[in-house]
């Protein structure tokens, strides 16, 4: 007769929104890069280290939180053209799949921006585990990842008298998150 034992338990986790980052950049007339960030995300992750395939995570970002230096472009990312935080006033990413190793592993899901959901993949590291000086058991993960803006319907644009545009299509996405156990 064969053992019968129990499932793995995952770990939950908590995002901490005032150590973590979710950053992007994009390509501004052809030839330099514009970053910003969003600075209201939350979310909640499940991580099993022997098994990273049973981890899932659920990451709400509010669009108005939208933050690139610069308040005329921040109200012009915030507005109809793009991601029209009136209409759609967050983004969301829900896993669907992980594989790899505990340690690198990638994270597919379903991101939803503009009202629009489309398949991502990040390529994510875990960066280590420990207690802060209060006892409270954290975690980090560093993910990237580039995105098509005009898959999400974010495709305003203007022309450039030399040719080409202003904005990029491709979107580098960049995630420095820590988490709190519980």
């Amino acid at each position: 007769m064969a053992a019968v034992t129990e499932p793995r338990a995952t770990t939950s986790w908590t995002i901490d929104t005032s150590h973590s980052t979710v950053e992007f950049a994009v390509k501004h007339m052809m030839f330099t890069t514009v970053k910003g960030r969003f600075s209201d995300v939350k979310g909640s992750i499940e991580f099993d280290a022997d098994d990273p395939a049973r981890g899932r995570a659920d990451i709400t970002i509010g669009a108005a939180s939208v933050d690139t230096r610069d308040a005329k472009r921040d109200a012009h990312l915030r507005s109809a053209d793009f991601f029209d935080v009136d209409t759609f006033p967050t983004l969301t990413f829900r896993s669907t799949k992980v594989t790899g190793t505990s340690k690198r592993f990638a994270l597919t899901g379903d991101l939803t921006i503009h009202g629009i959901t489309r398949p991502i993949t990040l390529d994510v590291t875990f960066e280590g585990v420990g207690k802060d000086p209060w006892g409270t058991e954290r975690a980090g993960f560093s993910a990237s990842g580039t995105l098509n803006r005009k898959d999400f319907g974010l495709t305003w644009n203007a022309a450039l008298e030399t040719g080409g545009v202003l904005v990029g299509d491709e979107v580098k996405i960049a995630l420095d998150v820590q988490l709190i156990k519980g």
